[in-house]
């Protein structure tokens, strides 16, 4: 078992898109088109869980130079004197200054592990792995984009400040050729923040690799670890065939219960290990169950990536 939980389990209630693992080419060439075919749908269910926190979403405005007015705010003695806008004072006791809005934007750049071990839904859920993460992507694309955040997929789009970005995203992602679960890290920069939606069940040194080389470059990261909750509880008994989507490999039990505790050690180890490297480098890391609704896990990038503390805590988050 190379990467913990790529498998999909063949078992009463579970089900996957790569249900048979044939030659390679009509496998990327379906996968394409179940992918094209889920966007739209998926760029509405996006908008929807957008607006929901749309309200509390003030993206990072902050006091400085630029055009626009942001604020009154009182005056604070010591200050000069030119800053009062009396305009606004004369309308009562109190002294005010005029602030304007900070207009330099940051680069965010956002990826979904669409790769195939995505594609599975257990009976536990009623969403597939590959949709709550490209909801969340283009959800969170669409408040960015609403706060004139420049916005890009690695090594696909460029950064770029645009009202209808995850339109422009779901279409680049729509033409994805080939899928994989890490984005290239050449383009990222200091200063930028990535946001990375996936699975994370490749081997562990394959994704703390990815890690330190972004961690290198001065960039801040948001880490969404996300799991079918069967892929937690293990609730298997008796034979079952486990089948990696990516490669075809098939692992079969006589007795699955008997492999649970040593399951759960591993996964909870696995993710352990991301967990620290995550707060180690200052970033987020939060885990994210498709049984559970998507506004959930936006809350929280919602929070990092304003700035605000979540709960009067930051770093790495569950």
């Amino acid at each position: 078992m190379s990467g913990l939980g790529r498998f999909s389990l063949s078992s009463p209630g579970s089900t996957s898109q790569d249900d048979e693992q044939g030659a390679a080419w009509p496998q990327v060439v379906a996968g394409a088109r179940s992918l094209a075919e889920a966007l739209p749908d998926l760029l509405v269910e996006a908008r929807q869980v957008a607006m929901t926190i749309n309200a509390g979403w003030h993206g990072r405005r902050r006091s400085g130079t630029g055009e626009n007015f942001w604020q009154f705010r009182p005056f604070i003695a010591g200050e000069p004197v030119r800053r009062i806008d009396w305009r606004r004072s004369a309308r009562d006791d109190h002294l005010y200054v005029r602030e304007r809005e900070w207009e330099a934007a940051h680069t965010v750049w956002l990826w979904a592990d669409l790769s195939p071990s995505m594609g599975f839904r257990s009976h536990l859920s009623q969403t597939l792995k590959r949709d709550r993460a490209l909801v969340l992507l283009l959800a969170l694309a669409d408040l960015l984009a609403d706060t004139g955040e420049r916005i890009g997929l690695p090594g696909l789009r460029r950064p770029a400040a645009d009202r209808h970005a995850a339109e422009r995203i779901a279409d680049a992602l729509g033409h994805l050729a080939d899928p994989v679960s890490l984005p290239p890290t050449e383009d990222i920069r200091r200063f930028s923040e990535v946001v990375l939606i996936g699975d994370l069940l490749d081997p562990v040194e394959e994704t703390l690799s990815w890690m330190r080389k972004v961690a290198a470059t001065g960039a801040r990261a948001h880490v969404v670890m996300v799991l079918d909750p069967i892929e937690e509880t293990f609730p298997f008994t008796g034979r079952t065939e486990f089948r990696d989507p990516e490669t075809g490999f098939k692992l079969n039990s006589g007795k699955a219960e008997q492999w649970r505790r040593a399951y759960r050690d591993r996964l909870e180890a696995h993710r352990q290990a991301l967990s620290d490297a995550a707060r180690r480098a200052g970033w987020t890391f939060v885990v994210h169950h498709t049984d559970r609704p998507a506004s959930e896990p936006m809350l929280v990038l919602h929070s990092r990536l304003s700035g605000i503390p979540l709960n009067g805590s930051g770093g790495a988050g569950r």
